[in-house]
C-alpha cells in the first residue's frame, strides 16, 4: 500500500494520470504539472504497478489510455473533486 493509503493508489499519481487524460499526452501533463516528461512517465509506471494493470499504451507517437486507464482517470477526477470539496469545507469552518 502506498503511503498508508488503503486503496494502494497514490493520490499524486492519480492526479498525474488525470492530467495525461485531460491533456492527451505525457508532455502536456508534464507542462501542466511543472514536471519533466521523464518524471511523468516514471510515475505512470509506478501507478501501473500500484494498479496491477497497464493504464497506457505506449506507441512511437505517444500514449493512449487503456480501458483501465480511462476508468481510473475518471475515478481520479472524482477523488480529486472530493478532496477539493473537503478542503473547502475545512476552510469554511476555520480549519485553516
Amino acid at each position: 500500500m502506498a503511503n498508508g493509503d488503503p486503496s494502494g493508489l497514490d493520490v499524486g499519481r492519480l492526479r498525474l494520470l488525470r492530467e495525461v487524460a485531460l491533456r492527451g499526452s505525457i508532455a502536456g501533463a508534464a507542462r501542466s504539472l511543472g514536471l519533466t516528461s521523464s518524471a511523468v512517465s516514471q510515475q505512470l509506471a509506478v501507478l501501473e504497478r500500484e494498479a496491477g494493470t497497464p493504464l497506457v499504451d505506449r506507441t512511437p507517437r505517444g500514449v493512449r489510455l487503456t480501458g483501465a486507464g480511462h476508468a481510473l482517470a475518471d475515478r481520479a477526477g472524482e477523488v480529486l473533486d472530493v478532496l477539493v470539496a473537503a478542503r473547502a469545507d475545512l476552510d469554511r469552518i476555520g480549519g485553516s
